[in-house]
Parts: structure tokens; sequence; C-alpha cells
């Protein structure tokens, strides 16, 4: 199972690098354009946020395959072995094949159906990244959508994985996960709610106090 964080935040990777076994980090457009860094600068830091372990996704911006093609063997002069995240439209199809055969490997994002996401898998796309809660917003099932995803990826691309994306809850994830997929990115919110629960920290801080009671300090020894 490979956990990844949806960010570009460098100071949170390096913090949460610390904490989680993370496999790498994943971007996007918009997550970029928050933090007003180009490529060029965040992914550099990205990786030596991550101690220079994991695989780093970046995703093109042009609209016609070719020029796809163009921007992901530049975003590759960047960090030689960064996954590709292409858009699955009719032109992001054509260039996922495309770099299928220049041995780039590739992400087709934007995933709404199991349909869609299997025909990217089919191009030769690495991963395939259904998005959970926006397909919830449309008033779809995203979970379902998942689960048939990752049961069309196993008959029939077993060389693809589900990396699901697009959370706002554990729940969610989790859910993902139970219906078999490799792979998930987690947004920093949804990262932290994993691991902050106020039950545990009730439960701690009683062991402190009795510890403390019985014996004056919190030291082992």
């Amino acid at each position: 199972m490979e956990l990844y964080l949806d960010t570009a935040d460098v100071a949170a990777v390096a913090r949460l690098a610390r904490i989680f076994p993370l496999a790498g980090v994943t971007t996007n457009p918009s997550i970029v354009a928050s933090g007003k860094k180009p490529l060029s600068v965040v992914l550099p830091e990205l990786q030596e946020a991550l101690g220079s372990k994991g695989r780093l996704f970046a995703q093109v911006m042009a609209t016609q395959a070719e020029k796809m093609v163009d921007e992901a063997l530049a975003l590759r002069e960047i960090i030689p072995d960064l996954v590709v995240k292409v858009p699955v439209t009719p032109e992001g199809l054509a260039a996922i094949k495309m770099l299928k055969t220049k041995g780039v490997p590739t992400l087709g994002t934007a995933v709404y159906g199991a349909a869609q996401g299997l025909l990217s898998a089919l191009a030769g796309a690495d991963y395939v990244a259904p998005y959970v809660n926006r397909v919830d917003a449309q008033g779809g099932d995203g979970i379902k959508t998942v689960t048939e995803l990752q049961q069309l990826l196993t008959l029939h691309a077993p060389g693809s994985k589900v990396l699901a994306a697009s959370f706002k809850t554990p729940r969610q994830a989790l859910d993902c996960l139970l219906a078999g997929c490799e792979a998930i990115t987690l947004p920093l919110d949804v990262a932290e709610q994993f691991i902050s629960a106020p039950a545990v920290t009730a439960a701690v801080a009683k062991f402190e106090q009795d510890w403390q009671n019985a014996f004056g300090s919190l030291s082992l020894k």
C-alpha cells in the first residue's frame, strides 16, 4: 500500500514525513498555484523534505497531446523519476499512450467514472486517480466508483494501480483501501485527522497522571 500527501506545503511535508510512512507527494496545478512557487522550485524542495526518498507527482497544463508530452519531458528534467499527471481527456489518453512508448510513468487524473479510469489504464497509465469526494459532490457515489474501477483494473489492467484522491474524511480513505486500492493520497487536513484522536490524548494523559501519582515523576527509572 502506498500513502501519499496531496500538497505543495514543504514545511508540512517535512513535519509529517517524520511521522507517516510516506511513499511520496502528489501535487496538482491548483495546489502548486496556492503556494505561488513554480514547479522548478517547489518540486526539489518537496524532494528534500521527503529526505530524497519517495515519488513526486506533477501535472501537465497543456491540452493538446503533443504539447502534453513536451511538458511531461520538461517536468522529468526537474525530477528525473517524476510521475507525470495527465487529465483523462481524449487528448490526455493520446498523450498517455505516447508517454508510455517513451518509458515515462503517468497517472491518469481527473477521473470521475470507472470506465474513464479503465481507458487511461489501458492506454498505459501506471496510476489512475478517481476523485472520491468530488464524485459525491456531483451526486454520484465516490466509493462505488472506486470499487468498480479497482475491479476493472484487477480484471483487465493489473499493471495499473488505483491512486484514490479527493477526500474530506478519513472514512472515505479507509473505504477505498477496503475496496482494494493500492494507493491513496491525503490532503493535509485529512492526514492530520488520522493522527488526532481526543480519546487517545485523554488515555495518555490518564496514564501519565496515574504514574506521576504513584512514583512522583514520569520517568521509567
